[in-house]
This record gives C-alpha cells, structure tokens and sequence, in this order.
C-alpha cells in the first residue's frame, strides 16, 4: 500500500514513498516518477521493473523537493493532455487512489470518485511544495499567468449611494485592494446608462471573464454605488459605478458621486450601446468637464499641499475612451475612412456648445456585434496603450488616491435641497456649493461646501440691502478709511481704557461710545448739552453686509451698563456673602441654642441625624422635634402635628416621625415644662416668627430681581426663560444649578463652562468678563 507523509508545516511535504512495493515493500524513499508507469519509485524498484528491454525506453523524472506528481487520468496512453488542455496547464495530481493506484487531479476525483464504490476508496492528499509551483508556474504561456494573478480578484464597495465612504482608513484601502502600499497605480473608472453592461465590461477587459463586479439580469439595476477592484496584471484600481437614467432616489447626490470617481480617474470609459451616440453622452461630458474645472481644479491643488503629497494631483482631468458597440448601424466614421472619429465627435461637441477640455484626451473605440458575445479585445487593446502614456497623469500610491477621494468626499457632501436641484445640467453648482441663504436678501453662498469646517466665512457676490429686522449695518471708522485701513467699530457702554464703574458714571453722564483702536474715542452720545450729531454724518461710515444662518447680529444693542450694574452689585452680596458665611453659621447656632427649650439638643451636640444617621454639613440645616427634642434632618422630620405636653399648640409643629406615629402617648407630669421652660418657650415660636418673616421678605424680593435682570439682558444674551440646559455639557437647570450668560456669544451655561475671562471688545466689554469654553478658544479678540 502506498503512503504519503505531511509536516506539520503547510504546504511542504517530507518523503514521497516509493508507490510500486516490488522490491522495497514500500518502505524506501521514491527517487524517480515513470510516466508510463504511472507510480513513483525508489531506486532499487526502478532498477528492477526497467530491466526489460520493452521497458528501458520509459520516460522517467527524477524526483526533487517539494514533487507532486502530475494526474494519470489527465493523460493519454502518449502522455498527451486532454481536459487539461481547456485549462491551459497540464494538472498536478491533488491525491492517489490506493485502491485504484492512480493520481488524480480535483477535477478528476470529482469527474471519477464522486459516487458509487469508488466514493469511499481511501486517497492520500498531495501538497505541492513552493519549488514544484514555481515550477509549473515557469513552464505556463504569457495568457495563461495573468489568468492566473487576476484567480483570487474580489471586488468591495468603495463608496455607497449616500456618499459615505466604506472603508475605515488608508490601511483599511490598500488591505481590501491587496496590494502593497508603495506599489504605484493607476485608477480606471467606467461611466454610462444603466443596463449598457458597464460591470459585464469591466469583467472581459480586465478580468478574462471572471465575474468580479457583480452583473445581473433583472430589472433592478446590481450596482449601486461606488464597488472597486485591483487588476494585479495592469497595476490599476478599477472602478465600476451606478449607471445614469436609472431609478433611484438621491439623484442628486449620485450624480455628484460620479464626479468624485472622476476626478480620482486616470482613465474614464464611457460604455454605450445605442446604435447611434446620443446627446446625453456629450452633454454629461461637458457638463463633467466644466465643473471639474470649476470645483474640483482648486481642491485638488489644496488637497495636495494639505495632505503633503510627493506625488501631485494632476488638475488636468482624465483621459476618456468612448467605447460605443452597435448591432444593426455601421461605427463612426466608417463611411469616410479619412474621417478620424475623434474629430467626427470634437464637432459633435462644438454643435452642442460643449466644450471638454478638461479632459487631456478623448478617444472612440467602437465594435459591431453581429453575434454575440461582444468582442472587447479592441478596447483592452486601447486601455492599455492609454495606461502607459504618463506625460499627463502619472501612477501614485494607493494612500494618494484614497487620500484625494476622502478629501473630496468631506469637501462635496450634504444633502441637496429640492428647491436647489437644477435639470439643465449634469453637474450644476449647486451640487458643489454652499446651501446657505442670506436671511437679508436671499441671495446664496458662491463658496465651496463644507467651508466653515476650514473657518472660511459665507461670501457671495451681490450686494445685501438693509433689513430692520436683523440691522445688518455696520460701522467703520471714516478716518482710518481716508487713510487706507478699514477697521470696525460698534456702539459701546464705555471706553476701553475706563474703569468698570467709572465707565458706569461716564455713561449715565454723556451715553454709549464710538471707540477706534486707532483714533481712541471718537464719539459720545450725549457729550453737550444738545445739538449731539449723528455718528453716521460725522466719523462713521455704514456698511451694509449680509446675513447668514448661524451667526452674530451686526449693530445690536451692546449698552450694557444695566447687566453690569446688577454683576457689580451681585459680586459686591457675593463676596459679603462668602466672607460673613463662616460667622454667621455660629452666631446663628449660638443663639438659636440661647432660645431653645430646656429638653432640647444643643447644636453644638448634634452632628447626625437621629434617625438616619447621616451627617450633617456647614450648609445643611439641623431640625428639632418640638416633641422629643432630638435633632434631625428635613426628611426625616417633615411631619406636623400639635404637641400640647409640650406647649405646642394647637396650631401643628414638627414632629420627627417617631413622635408623629406615637401620637396617643401622654407624658408624664414630671415632663411637663416648668414656669421658667415656658417663658423659654415664648422665645423660641417670637424667634420662628422673625425668621418666617424674613425669609417670606427674601421671597418677595427674588420675583423682581428676576424682572430687573430680564430688563437689563443685553439684546444678544439668549432670554432666561429660553435657557433648560447648559449649551455646552447639556445639564439641566435648577434651583442648585445656576444659569451664567457668555458675554461673546450670549448662550446660557452653567459655571463649569463658563469660568473663563476674557475682555469681550466686540460686545463692549473692555474689561474681563465671563465667557464660555468655546468662545475662550477663538483666537483673535472676540
């Protein structure tokens, strides 16, 4: 019986034994395969079985490391190859039969052992060693080697409809494309209606067949989005996109998508099988061309200098091959063989007004099927002379395509309004334009999408017009415009070189300011007595700009001299407050203890609560039972009821909850309050009754301080009753949680947010004041 030993190792074997046993058993090394024969053999059974005369003449293979047989069944009584010659290589045996005594290939174990007795005839598994691949790989034709490298192609989405692209990073990229990273390519992407075969294209041209991109007979069109794929043979990323005129439902964005692929392409394919080229076809390259141009020219410069590229995104855009396939109608330019299609389609363009010279070069390859299947060795041919040509675009490494793809992808997305998308064209500007309206005017933003992520402000190019409603006017100094410089100004409470509370006393004086950087103080409101001219007449010109959706007011109010009289005043209680803090607790326990009833606890005693044991702190406040006379906490002494025993009532006090359930025990007359207990008695309910009085004082004055405050808000703070959550941390408000105004942007924060200070020139405050975490951050004046 024959055998075959395997390493632990895969893809290596150790001795290939001898498979004759007729001098050796079996047990020697082989060290030659006979063909005719069909067996391996060690040297002794070589000898032996071809001392026959009839059997000197076999042809015999020494064995080297790493052999595998090749399959009998593959061959001849000659030796000659038959199902293997469909293949295009000669098959190395995958296992032997032990019964059978033969080598077969996976073909022909499944062709000859698939069923019946043989199914279950015990086989010896052959692993071919990395020298017998190298081997056979070294004995294949030309053809035969780039089906072999394109075996393993996958295909993965790249991009899907909704613009959002499908791999994780650059490493993510080269790892589904399996390729190395500083191998150099090239991108070929194909464009056209659907159901023209694009996929079915991509698959004969660059794969022999194989159906890598994914095609379909039904309705539904098999490719939505961006799918990709690397062609080993080639050294090109190809790209198979969705296909125009199809049923989808973000057109719009689809449509955009197919310009990113573009302008990431070396070489585009445009598939078409009308018998006749429409007009669609020039018109999507036009518009293709023009917005590249307009749009895509300028990111791909600055995507090369942001990112650092060594390799520089070509702003020429890529060359195109017209691949056009008729069946019943001649190619261009057949009827006149002195007629270059390429010029045949250049007047084409000029009689549609389209012009693509973005394009470095445009060609027409066409094919005539009068049989199927459609021949595509014509445009192989012509794709593979068109990737050699670098004179305009040059191979760069997978990282700088995934690159230039992420950054125009981050650039160009977003949805589309409806009220936005225009017909006339393929590509129109508002599929690479800011959506933003001016509130003033209505007029849009003539810049890039996404700009405010770079912090490049809205722009546009006609002139806005005044609207009361948002008072987008705004000061400049005339002076430094005489002298050349533009400098803004605004409306303020005081000086920026006044002190806060002489500022105060200047403004309730003269009013609001006009300060300039350079010329200092250059008007006050009510600086004579009267004849006061207006700014705009003397030393302030008005500018009329435009207002866009997210940002500041221009000349709002920024008299602030109300809000900072109420800062002064609630610092000034603030600090007293915290100073007198420490003192007041004492004094208060102090004399609280002085009026207490004699069965009382004294504070000073009390340090938890004598029911739930929890701790007292410097701003909680100690409770006694009118009844027991221990100390506790609210919760635990929130009950109320009349305590006559001890000289409360009848109206109810509070009792702990101990007291209150064991309301039907009397106390004994030992208990009872003395003469002297009673009169301490007295003075404790006059001390409640100043406290209860102070405190409903307190109350009454906390409404209109809400109102002072409401009135004295700036015109850019957002209102109180507005503000639930913090802006930035989103907490809740309550009554421990404090509301602050930022005094840059007017949004309402809580204190951990907002405890930064920062001079606010903008707004008129010259001095530091708070503002919040995001605003601090700005750099610049604020």
């Amino acid at each position: 019986m024959s055998a075959h030993t395997q390493t632990a190792e895969k893809g290596q074997n150790t001795t290939l034994l001898c498979q004759e046993s007729y001098v050796c058993s079996g047990t020697d090394e082989a060290v030659f395969e006979c063909d005719e024969c069909r067996s391996l053999q060690c040297q002794r059974c070589e000898e032996e079985l071809h001392q026959p005369e009839r059997l000197r003449n076999h042809e015999r293979t020494r064995i080297r490391p790493g052999h595998v047989p090749y399959c009998d069944s593959c061959k001849g009584a000659n030796g000659n190859i038959m199902h293997a010659s469909m293949t295009g290589s000669r098959q190395i045996a995958a296992v032997r039969c032990q019964v059978c005594k033969i080598n077969l290939c996976v073909e022909c174990q499944r062709r000859t052992h698939a069923g019946g007795n043989r199914k279950k005839h015990p086989v010896t598994v052959y692993h071919a060693g990395k020298a017998q691949e190298q081997e056979e790989e070294e004995g294949l034709d030309e053809e035969t080697k780039r089906r072999k490298m394109t075996e393993k192609v996958v295909s993965f989405l790249l991009v899907d409809e909704t613009e959002e692209i499908q791999v994780r990073n650059e490493e993510d990229f080269i790892k589904k494309l399996d390729c190395s990273p500083d191998q150099h390519l090239k991108v070929v992407s194909i464009f056209g209606n659907t159901g023209d075969g694009k996929s079915h294209t991509l698959n004969h041209t660059f794969f022999y067949g194989r159906e890598v991109f994914k095609t379909s007979p039904a309705q539904e069109s098999c490719t939505v989005g961006v799918w990709a794929a690397y062609d080993p043979v080639r050294k090109v990323v190809v790209i198979d996109t969705e296909g125009l005129l199809g049923a989808t439902v973000n057109l719009s964005q689809r449509t955009r998508l197919l310009l990113k692929v573009l302008a990431i392409s070396d070489l585009v394919i445009y598939r078409t099988r009308a018998d006749r080229l429409h007009n669609d076809l020039f018109k999507f390259l036009g518009d293709a061309s023009e917005a590249y141009l307009k749009h895509f020219t300028k990111e791909l410069k600055a995507t090369t200098a942001r990112c650092g590229l060594d390799v520089p995104l070509s702003t020429l855009g890529p060359g195109v091959i017209i691949f056009h396939e008729t069946v019943y109608t001649k190619l261009l330019g057949s009827d006149h063989p002195s007629e270059v299609p390429e010029k045949l389609i250049q007047d084409r363009f000029r009689k549609l007004s389209c012009f693509p010279e973005a394009f470095s070069s445009i060609h027409y390859k066409g094919t005539r099927t009068y049989n199927p299947p459609t021949d595509f060795s014509g445009l192989r041919r012509a794709v593979e002379q068109q990737l050699e040509n670098n004179t305009t675009r040059s191979p760069r490494q997978p990282g700088v395509i995934y690159k230039a793809l992420k950054a125009l992808s981050d650039r160009f997305s977003g949805e589309i309004p409806d009220d936005q998308m225009a017909h006339s064209s393929f590509f129109p500007d508002e599929y690479f334009t800011c959506s933003s309206v001016c509130l003033s005017c209505g007029c849009g933003c003539k810049k890039s999408m996404n700009h405010a992520k770079e912090g490049i402000p809205h722009e546009s190019k006609s002139r806005c017009r005044y609207s009361h409603q948002y008072d987008n006017r705004v000061y400049t100094c005339k002076a430094c415009y005489e002298r050349g410089m533009e400098v803004s100004v605004v409306p303020k409470t005081s000086a920026s070189t006044d002190s806060p509370w002489l500022g105060l006393a200047k403004y309730a004086w003269s009013g609001y300011v006009i300060e300039c950087p350079n010329c200092g103080v250059v008007y006050r409101s009510r600086q004579y007595w009267f004849g006061n001219q207006d700014p705009v007449n003397t030393v302030v010109r008005t500018e009329i700009e435009h207002v866009w959706p997210g940002t500041d007011g221009f000349l709002k109010d920024n008299n602030n001299a109300a809000q900072r009289l109420l800062d002064g005043m609630n610092f000034m209680a603030q600090s007293v407050s915290e100073l007198s803090l420490g003192p007041t607790k004492a004094v208060t326990s102090w004399l609280t203890d002085q009026i207490a009833p004699a069965y009382w606890r004294p504070n000073s005693q009390i340090l938890n609560c004598n029911k739930c044991n929890t701790p007292f702190k410097d701003n909680d406040t100690k409770h006694h039972c009118r009844a027991c006379g221990e100390g506790f906490c609210d919760g635990c002494s929130s009950k109320t009821r009349p305590v006559p025993e001890r000289g409360w009532g009848p109206a109810p006090v509070r009792v702990c909850d101990n007291c209150y359930e064991n309301r039907g025990i009397q106390l004994d007359v030992a208990e009872q309050p003395s003469d002297e207990e009673g009169g301490t008695l007295i003075a404790r309910k006059v001390g409640e009754a100043v406290q209860n009085t102070f405190g409903a004082v307190v109350t009454a004055m906390d409404i209109p301080l809400g109102l002072v405050k409401d009135a004295a808000r700036p015109a850019y703070w957002v209102p109180d009753h507005e503000i639930l959550h913090c802006h930035n941390c989103r907490k809740e408000f309550s009554i421990k949680l404090s509301k602050h105004h930022c005094r840059a942007c007017g949004q309402g924060f809580c204190d951990e947010c907002s405890h930064d200070r920062r001079a606010v020139p903008s707004r008129g405050w010259d001095h530091p004041v708070r503002v919040c975490f995001n605003c601090n951050k700005k750099p610049g004046d604020l």
